[in-house]
């Protein structure tokens, strides 16, 4: 496997390295081995699977709470996806930044997604399905998110969402996830 580290640190796209012959190509998709190497959590606990019928719809922007943030292993097993992170760790020097990445079922790039992150993607094909392998398993009492459209972001999706769900369309702008921090600290 090939990992290119991204602007945000500890976040990596990873291609894979095949090998060709008349049968077509082998490749590992995944080796905690080399992820272990680069200081990437390899334990996986959960793997899901999402599938999306419609171009434009939109899944996120997800995160868990601590202490049971997960780290994500993402590829797109049909269609395309256009997928964004975003940096929640707080003390990064790329707080609150975001990048997203084109993953599809023909380039065979995965997306490792670092914990304190938020997550989601928007379908760039009808029939788009995504596979991803997880650090912690889903804990509904932890989980949240931030509204997908949040002007704090200024996240570039490549199209209006055709389809989102009303949880995730009611997910809350960050600036106000950090107004309720600060008024329970305080």
């Amino acid at each position: 496997m090939k990992f290119e580290e991204l602007k945000l640190q500890g976040a990596y796209i990873v291609d894979l390295q095949p090998l060709y012959d008349e049968r077509g190509f082998f490749a590992w998709a995944y080796c905690s081995q080399e992820f272990q190497a680069l200081g990437m959590v390899s334990k996986v606990v959960q793997t899901n699977l999402s599938t999306n019928p419609v171009k434009g719809t939109l899944r996120g922007l997800h995160y868990q709470l601590a202490p049971y943030q997960e780290t994500k292993f993402v590829r797109c097993i049909r269609g395309s996806l256009y997928d964004v992170i975003i940096d929640l760790r707080s003390a990064s020097p790329t707080y609150l930044e975001w990048v997203g990445v084109a993953l599809t079922a023909y380039n065979y790039r995965g997306l490792f997604v670092p914990r304190d992150f938020a997550h989601g993607f928007i379908t760039l094909e009808d029939n788009t399905e995504a596979f991803y392998m997880v650090s912690q398993f889903y804990t509904p009492g932890a989980e949240s998110g931030i509204r997908w459209n949040d002007p704090m972001m200024h996240i570039e999706w490549p199209l209006e969402p055709a389809v989102i769900s009303d949880k995730d369309a009611s997910w809350p702008d960050y600036q106000n996830v950090l107004c309720t921090i600060c008024n329970t600290v305080n």
